[in-house]
């Protein structure tokens, strides 16, 4: 939901670091490959309780993600970068609440078991659609920085980053979050299936019409 609203303010700051970045030996896919590295250590981090080494780890794997995609604009997006970046991502989202669930097994683990849920369910209904929308040449202007068709939606990277920061910043709270965002997903899963489907649907009747 907010993603549309924050990227365009972003995208400047981000471009101004990627033209200084923009040198021999440096590449997109290496940033994203140094950005989950350092979100991978948010996993340890969580499980021992330190929460403010996670919250670094965490802010610096997002800003290294920003940071491969303005890079990439400005040398030319590729197939595969964009691969190893969304499915990098998505391996990065699931281990930040997996991290929670292992800092505090009895409070924590129904809700993160929740929220990895419903993680599944806008994770899924994303991508099916960005497949189907790039066979079909469906245009995405909201999102047309990005190498594959962005579905929005209620829960988006913006808001999961957000969740991710107040869940480090109050780990006390992780659970009763983890549950709201959880049905939060799930709303935004339903529209994703709904909206892609009717779209689908009459994209094939267009083109049985012609």
């Amino acid at each position: 939901m907010l993603d549309k609203h924050l990227h365009p303010r972003l995208k400047p700051v981000l471009n101004r670091l990627a033209q200084a970045l923009d040198k021999p030996g440096v590449s997109a896919d290496g940033i994203t490959l140094l950005g989950f590295a350092i979100g991978v250590l948010a996993l340890p981090f969580l499980a021992l309780g330190w929460y403010g080494a996670a919250l670094v780890a965490i802010v610096a794997n997002r800003l290294l993600d920003g940071l491969d995609g303005a890079l990439a604009r400005r040398r030319g997006l590729t197939d595969a970068g964009g691969f190893l970046d969304i499915a990098l991502d998505f391996l990065f989202y699931a281990l930040v609440p997996f991290g929670f669930m292992l800092a505090d097994p009895a409070a924590n683990a129904l809700a993160g078991g929740w929220l990895l849920f419903a993680f599944m369910g806008t994770g899924s209904s994303f991508l099916a659609f960005a497949a189907l929308a790039t066979k079909h040449q469906i245009d995405n202007p909201g999102y047309a920085h990005k190498s594959f068709y962005y579905l929005g939606g209620l829960t988006e990277g913006t808001e999961t980053i957000l969740l991710f920061v107040l869940g480090c910043l109050f780990p006390a709270w992780f659970a009763w979050m983890a549950w709201v965002f959880g049905a939060l997903c799930w709303l935004t899963t339903f529209n994703r299936v709904w909206g892609g489907y009717m779209t689908l649907k009459g994209l094939q009747r267009h083109e049985g019409a012609n």
